[in-house]
């Protein structure tokens, strides 16, 4: 199934994000479960949070994920939310 995890950043966090942005990045890579990610822009371009979708068996599966994405073991977000989501184009 595949759950979309909508993550907006705390604010005033950019530097969080850029200095752990290559292990996230890196922990997408060997997890294998992302079928698309991508930043939140905030009005001036800024990331300012993320969309990340991801491929699992259970919504278990996508909370583990999501409590070992190193912007969360950071401290980085405000809040995350974990969506069942319904792929039905692209």
């Amino acid at each position: 199934m595949y759950v979309a995890l909508i993550a907006r950043d705390k604010p005033g966090a950019l530097e969080i994000r850029k200095a752990n942005r290559a292990d996230h990045l890196a922990y997408i890579e060997a997890t294998g479960i992302v079928a698309q990610a991508g930043p939140l822009l905030d009005d001036a371009g800024e990331m300012a949070g993320s969309l990340v979708i991801l491929d699992v068996e259970t919504m278990a599966d996508a909370k583990a994920w999501a409590a070992g994405d190193p912007y969360a073991k950071a401290g980085l977000f405000s809040g995350v939310e974990l969506i069942q989501w319904k792929k039905v184009i692209g």
